[in-house]
């Protein structure tokens, strides 16, 4: 099989086992997995813990391999850990000894192909961070250290970083669940005017429905171990969304559905449904 030309990501039948002996035991971690993201598309994926969302993530970032089937990103078959794309994660694990502008250049010191060049082009590349980091509300906080920010000036600093080297591919896993309420929803728009404007494709593993409904183009949801997706659900709110269609009965009754997709989950799990 090859790759969809209309297709970003591409997965065909993609099993994975951990190791060799769970293999021959027939034990997978996610199994039969198809899946085909639009160019430019937010997808969400939501599901009970330990399902298989992160090992979704592992397999389109190349970071693990399948046991069976073939994934492939922008037309080409994932067979190591990927260059287009940027990671966020719950921690923003920055470097409590680099600034915040020094911790968004990190990708850009390490990855190349800005690193043959770094140290020519480092003031191009501080203010293109500098204008990402303003673009987030982060202004101003260039040369703070991550011990003087909040939890949420943190998380902002992260997903600068992960955007930095313009990647055609964002993904995000559980990254506002450390953060209180007010501040998630604050993120939420940052994140919805980021992919607005750069139209990169994200994939967000989230537990907060409200938020998956909110952000996403489509809503996946895995079942229990070994994770397959049992339901997908697209989200037909029009664009640009507001945090007010939070509050309105169409918004409301999609997570509902979602939250009765997952509460009635068995492990066999069931067949697709749109």
């Amino acid at each position: 099989m090859t790759a969809s030309p209309e297709h970003f990501v591409d997965f065909q039948n993609v099993w994975l086992a951990y190791n060799d002996e769970l293999l021959a035991q027939n034990h997978f971690a996610v199994e039969d997995i198809n899946l085909q993201v639009k160019q430019g598309e937010f997808i969400a994926i939501v599901g009970p813990s330990g399902c298989g969302k992160s090992t979704f993530m592992k397999l389109t970032t190349g970071l693990k391999k399948p046991s069976r089937g073939t994934i492939y990103v922008d037309g080409q078959p994932v067979n190591g850990p990927l260059k287009i794309s940027g990671m966020a994660f719950q921690s923003p694990s920055l470097l409590p000894w680099r600034t915040t502008l020094d911790n968004v250049l990190l990708p850009l010191e390490i990855v190349e192909p800005y690193r043959s060049n770094f140290k020519e082009k480092k003031a191009e590349f501080e203010a293109r961070a500098i204008q990402l980091l303003q673009t987030v509300g982060l202004g101003g906080y260039e040369r703070k250290f991550p011990w003087e920010l909040s939890g949420g000036m943190q998380q902002r600093a992260s997903i600068c970083r992960a955007l930095i080297h313009e990647p055609k591919m964002l993904l995000l896993d559980e990254p506002f669940g450390a953060l209180d309420a007010f501040t998630r929803e604050e993120l939420w728009c940052i994140l919805r005017d980021l992919h607005a404007m750069q139209k990169f494709n994200v994939i967000l593993v989230t537990h907060d429905l409200r938020e998956s409904v909110f952000l996403a183009d489509t809503v996946y949801v895995m079942s229990k171990s070994p994770g397959r997706f049992v339901v997908q659900r697209n989200i037909d709110l029009p664009r640009p969304r507001d945090l007010e269609v939070t509050y309105t009965p169409e918004f409301t009754n999609i997570v509902h559905e979602l939250r009765g997709h997952i509460g009635a989950m068995r492990k066999t799990g069931a067949a697709i449904q749109q």
